[in-house]
This record gives C-alpha cells, sequence and structure tokens, in this order.
C-alpha cells in the first residue's frame, strides 16, 4: 500500500511486485534474461515488411531480437492491476487494448526466439503493429545505464533482459497516473478498472478487452457519477480536465519528454509525480523519477545507502551519479525484491463509493 504523497500517487513497486508474479508464471510468453542488451537501432528493423493477413483481417509483423527480452516484466507497467480490463497476460502473449488514429484496435505481443511477433486485430491493426517496438521496449537503450554501485550492477545484470516501454499515448498514461494520485495502490486498481469498464469500449479481435477511455467520453462524464467509481470530486474534475484538454495533450508527444512533463504540469491538479508516471510509459523516459512518492525515496535509500528512510532531496543525491537514468534504476530496485524495513502503522484503504 501507499500512503499520501504531495502530488502523485502509489508507488510502482506495487506494480512491480504484482509483475513479478506474471512474468513468473508466465514465462512462455517470452521473458528471459540475457547477457547483454538489444541494440535499439536494429532491433526496431522488422525481418520483413508489415504483412496484412487475410484471416481475421489481422496485420502480423516479426521484429529481430539481438538478444533475448523479458517482455512480461517490460510491459508490466502497463498493467495497472490484476483485473485491468486494457491489458492481458497470457501463455500466447500479452494482450493489448490500443487507440490509433485509425481506430481500434487488439495487439498481441509474444517473444520467441530471435524475434518478436506482433499481430493485431481490428480497424487500427496496421498502426498497432508499428507501435510494437516502442511498446516493447525495443526501442530502448539499458546499455545506457553505467552502474556505480554494487547493488545497481548486480541488478543491471540479474534483469539484462528488462526493457523501459514506449506506448507514444500520454494522454492514455495519463488516466491511470490521475486515477493513483495519493491513494493506496489497491483503492487506485479498482477505480481505475472500475472508470474503464464504465467508459471503455469493446475491442476487437479473438480475446476480451476494454479500450481506455477516450477524452470525449471522460469530459461527458458528470463529476459526481465519478464517485460510485470510487473517484472523489477532485480527481473527478482533473480527469475531466485532461478530457479537454485531450488533442492538445497528446500534441506534446512531439516534444522531448523534459519540455512535456513540463507542459503536463501546467495543467492545475497535475504534479510532478503524476507527470513523470505518465511521460516514463509515453515517452519511455529512463530518467522521469515520481517525486512524492510515499516508497520510493525509502527504497533507493536503503538500496544504495542502508537508510530505512528518505526524502525527495535524498534519493535525487542517490541518483545523481545515474542523470539521464534514474527512472531506470527506480524500476530495476523495483523489480528486485529489496524488502524495506517497516515502521508504524501501514495506509489503510478507503472505500470512496461507498461514502
Amino acid at each position: 500500500m501507499t500512503g499520501a504523497r504531495g502530488s502523485g500517487g502509489p508507488a510502482e513497486a506495487g506494480r512491480a511486485a504484482e509483475a513479478g508474479d506474471v512474468a513468473a508464471g508466465r514465462a512462455a510468453a517470452g521473458g528471459v534474461e540475457a547477457s547483454r542488451a538489444a541494440e535499439p537501432s536494429r532491433a526496431a528493423e522488422p525481418s520483413r515488411a508489415t504483412e496484412p493477413s487475410r484471416a481475421f483481417g489481422t496485420a502480423v509483423a516479426r521484429f529481430p531480437l539481438p538478444s533475448p527480452i523479458d517482455l512480461p516484466r517490460t510491459l508490466a507497467p502497463l498493467g495497472h492491476g490484476r483485473d485491468d480490463p486494457t491489458i492481458r497476460f497470457a501463455r500466447d502473449g500479452i494482450w493489448i487494448a490500443r487507440a490509433t488514429a485509425a481506430g481500434p484496435a487488439t495487439l498481441r505481443l509474444a517473444a520467441e526466439p530471435g524475434e518478436l511477433v506482433a499481430e493485431a486485430w481490428g480497424p487500427g491493426a496496421q498502426l498497432a503493429v508499428e507501435a510494437a517496438p516502442g511498446l516493447a521496449g525495443l526501442l530502448d537503450d539499458p546499455l545506457a545505464l553505467v552502474p556505480q554501485h554494487p547493488v545497481i550492477r548486480d541488478l543491471a545484470r540479474r534483469f539484462a533482459a528488462l526493457r523501459l516501454p514506449r506506448t507514444g499515448q500520454l494522454l492514455a498514461a495519463l488516466i491511470p497516473a490521475v486515477t493513483e494520485q495519493k491513494v493506496t495502490a489497491t483503492e487506485a486498481h479498482a477505480a481505475y478498472g472500475a472508470l474503464v469498464r464504465r467508459l471503455g469500449r469493446a475491442a476487437p479481435g479473438p480475446v476480451a478487452l476494454l479500450l481506455p477511455p477516450d477524452a470525449a467520453d471522460l469530459t461527458a462524464l458528470p463529476y459526481f457519477e465519478f464517485h460510485p467509481l470510487g473517484l472523489e470530486r477532485r480527481r473527478a474534475e482533473l480527469l475531466r480536465r485532461i478530457g479537454r484538454e485531450g488533442p492538445r495533450i497528446e500534441s506534446w508527444t512531439a516534444l522531448e519528454p523534459a519540455e512535456a512533463r513540463a507542459r503536463v504540469q501546467t495543467i492545475d491538479g497535475i504534479g510532478p509525480w503524476t507527470a513523470a508516471e505518465a511521460t516514463r510509459l509515453a515517452f519511455g523516459d529512463p530518467d522521469a523519477v515520481s517525486l512524492g512518492d510515499a516508497h520510493i525515496p525509502d527504497m533507493v535509500s536503503w538500496a544504495l545507502a542502508g537508510e530505512p528512510r528518505a526524502d525527495d532531496r535524498r534519493m535525487l543525491e542517490l541518483l545523481a551519479p545515474y542523470a539521464g537514468q534514474r527512472a531506470r534504476v527506480v524500476r530495476l530496485l523495483e523489480i528486485s525484491g529489496i524488502k524495506i524495513p517497516r515502521y508504524g502503522p501501514r495506509f489503510s484503504p478507503r472505500r470512496i463509493a461507498g461514502i
């Protein structure tokens, strides 16, 4: 669980723990560790032209993997709770509901020996397949991290197949980040799932998934109708606000990550935590650190300095040697299994819908 934070939400450590369970139980989806990282520029090139399939109107592409990739752990941040209706981790791959400029799509990603297989259904199938290298982390460069601490050196070796995903969709990344503001992971995941089930449309394809809410639907829903979904008026109004700003927000994906992060924070109600959570997913930004989190500073200080408690200032001091790669360090620590000493009572989830 997570506690209150300045402008943020639950630490991704909760999602990382779930990701570990998913990865262990679904290794057949292609996640394995490698001794060296993939070369992003080469991995992003398909081994042959994207080919539309005659069956079911799907599009299929295969992308070379110079080294293995841990697909379940890489894509785990895209899931928000075990029951997130927009994504499914299965034995035959990871299925993702995705809106595109050409229409909705369902994308299946699977790591096979030497290649990433991307298959999509729906009007947006072609664009979804084209987004596959970013989503799967093939555009990421884990070799950019130069370990300065023995813990980080060990984690970089153990999880060499981990990548940072890039969705290319800022609004879709902002929605769950807003639901996660200042609540426990349990509350956040329940609220996001309820919101998607209320507003999300069925995605095309052979599995039952829902698309994330779109901007127009967020704006059209009165704030009081968010309450039964577990979202109080403050977060409800913020979701309606980003819905109204949807086109402008999506235009920021053309900017550099740091500039987009600054632009996002000009929206009333969005601070450094929410902006970092969203831009890390949308851009695959390896340096987007979530300031104001209840647990990340403690995790960093315990792992790197043996100090069980820290604030943002101390966390940034410890992460300073990794400027440009600080989010990657945090992600490695999240999946490491390192346990932070606990003191005092934990925060209990509330039931906003019942208030």
